[in-house]
């Protein structure tokens, strides 16, 4: 272990490849290609060719077992230094934003002055794997000392063990999937159709803006023949999404749509962290400081909302840094469903809910909802899960940058029933 007085954390630059639907554009790309060339891309943009980095912490939330050691394979695929370290972490859709606030503290504490925190993920290649008794098979086999030993499991083998298993979004504690959790939340909560369409519209809206008028360019990368975010619906419209039928829930009561829900998506993005001195002594400008950052978990299995972690990850990071919910000039509020980003706004808003849930006297109260996501969130823009954080962290700094002075906080919902958030400043 190593500290000193703790140093601001620098936000310098970020890239990212366009996020793309799933089965479209990177149909035959892995995680390590995406991830490569996000990183060289910000290895190009930054000038760091051939330098050597304190640190690259990144992640990927759908992996195939070849990926055991996917950041540094990912790294030695870059023109940054081969000596330049690099690890793999995984919270959920939180990993790339744990990442910056795992390196943030490094830096902070002067363990390293630089580092990369990233994130990838391919639903278009997830692993697929055989069953339990297949594998079980296999490995008996390879255990045989003799011919005999080695043929004898064999003879255990069924037609049923050659059908595939490929991963799902579902909790193992509650056998429900996302969508299905959050429709639960959904109705605690009163979320109604209409609202969380209007989101969505919201979210296409603004992300469209934001590529018309070029706020992107400086922060994605073409790739694969790709030069832009393939989900953005610039003709959504709320009566395109009124129509659609509900996804999770089909009976009369069910709100939520492929419309106003993230698609599943592949992409990749990352975030370059660094000392004040390291950025000047390399002649980079810095976009933000990263402040603070905070994770929560809640019981989701008997008590809370499965993606309502953040509502108390948010509230603890408040006292700690002294600030109030309204004390800010944007909010990245992550959207896995637009249900869930309402459900936790309402949550901030209601008195029952922060006194006997987050242990406050008052409500934290009410957003401005135009400082809202407002170069548009996950359902336009895509959630490859493991990169949304980065995407969110490294769109946050640039506004800042471009805005001159300013505050934002990030809050990300993940599996698991847990949070991550942050606050960022210039």
């Amino acid at each position: 272990m190593f500290y000193q007085a703790p140093r601001r954390v620098a936000i310098i630059n970020s890239r990212r490849i366009p996020f793309c639907r799933a089965n479209t554009a990177y149909t035959h790309q892995s995680n390590q290609d995406m991830m490569t060339a996000a990183l060289q891309s910000l290895v190009d943009a930054c000038g760091l060719g051939g330098q050597r980095l304190g640190d690259v912490a990144l992640g990927a939330v759908m992996k195939h077992s070849r990926d055991w050691n996917l950041a540094r394979e990912c790294v030695l695929g870059t023109t940054l230094a081969p000596e330049t370290p690099a690890y793999d972490l995984t919270r959920a859709c939180g990993t790339s934003l744990e990442a910056a606030i795992q390196l943030g503290n490094k830096i902070a504490l002067g363990q390293i002055d630089s580092g990369i925190a990233a994130g990838t993920d391919s639903i278009s290649d997830i692993p697929v794997v055989y069953p339990d008794e297949y594998r079980g098979i296999l490995l008996a086999s390879a255990r045989g000392r003799s011919t005999g030993e080695r043929l004898r499991p064999w003879l255990g083998l069924r037609p049923r063990m050659f059908k595939p298993e490929t991963p799902g979004v579902v909790e193992p504690r509650t056998r429900l999937s996302m969508g299905q959790s959050t429709e639960l939340t959904a109705k605690q909560w009163n979320i109604s159709r209409g609202d969380q369409d209007q989101l969505a519209l919201e979210s296409h809206q603004k992300a469209a803006r934001a590529w018309d008028e070029g706020f992107y360019k400086s922060l994605v990368t073409g790739w694969q023949g790709v030069s832009e975010d393939n989900n953005v619906r610039r003709d959504s419209s709320l009566e395109r999404l009124g129509k659609l039928k509900p996804a999770f829930d089909r009976g009369p009561g069910g709100t939520m749509t492929a419309g106003n829900s993230t698609p599943l998506t592949d992409g990749a993005a990352a975030v370059l962290l660094a000392s004040e001195e390291w950025a000047n002594a390399h002649d980079l400008p810095v976009q933000a400081w990263l402040r603070y950052g905070k994770v929560a978990a809640v019981d989701f299995v008997k008590k809370e909302g499965l993606l309502l972690a953040p509502a108390y990850a948010v509230s603890a990071m408040l006292a700690d840094a002294d600030l109030g919910l309204g004390d800010f000039d944007l909010y990245e509020i992550h959207e896995a469903f637009a249900a869930q980003t309402l459900a936790t706004l309402k949550a901030w808003e209601s008195p029952e809910f922060c006194r006997d849930r987050l242990g406050r006297s008052q409500p934290l109260g009410a957003i401005d909802r135009t400082r809202l996501n407002t170069r548009g969130g996950s359902i336009a823009i895509g959630h490859p899960f493991a990169a949304t954080g980065a995407r969110i962290l490294g769109t946050l700094a640039r506004e800042l940058e471009l805005r001159g002075r300013g505050r934002g906080l990030i809050s990300i919902c993940t599996a698991g029933g847990m949070g991550v958030t942050a606050i960022v400043e210039r």
